[in-house]
């Protein structure tokens, strides 16, 4: 989480602050899908008490999905601009290969700081290597960089 922390941070320009807050992750589990509705989860993580002036970022470890979808790497909901992840499909494990800590790390950052630009005011970008490029796999993740292209970069908002 340091490291993650770090790189989100770096990319962002701002302080991070990292606690610890979910209690129960029942309400939003689908026995059927054995899976965790992501939206569910976003609306804990901004119903916890934190300002108004703060962007959250929730991280799971855990397989998330969206209605429609089989499954999403992460989702954010600009209204309240909270966000959350998922790092469970961004390990090689759950595919069956071997661990890679390296490849994970920068699935998670380029994950994390995508779903964060949603909560600054940033929609998918067309540019396939900028970190705000729709991931409909991990091939997508793994080409993209960590970072805003130039179009997209000057349209955050602080």
């Amino acid at each position: 989480m340091e490291g993650l922390k770090e790189r989100v941070s770096q990319t962002f320009g701002c302080p991070i602050e990292i606690t610890s807050e979910f209690n129960s992750l029942d309400k939003a589990y689908d026995l059927g899908r054995e899976q965790y509705i992501a939206s569910i989860l976003l609306a804990k993580l901004k119903a916890s008490g934190v300002a108004n002036d703060v962007k959250v970022l929730g991280i799971i470890d855990a397989d998330l999905y969206a209605p429609g979808l089989n499954f999403v790497f992460g989702e954010a909901d600009t209204v309240s601009e909270s966000a959350i992840i998922s790092l469970c499909r961004l390990r090689q494990e759950y595919y069956g290969l071997p661990s890679d800590e390296v490849l994970f790390s920068d699935r998670a950052a380029k994950e994390a700081v995508h779903e964060l630009g949603h909560t600054f005011g940033l929609g998918h970008c067309s540019d396939i290597r900028c970190v705000m490029h729709f991931s409909n796999s991990l091939a997508d993740t793994d080409w993209k960089r960590i970072a805003f292209c130039s179009q997209c970069r000057p349209k955050l908002i602080k």
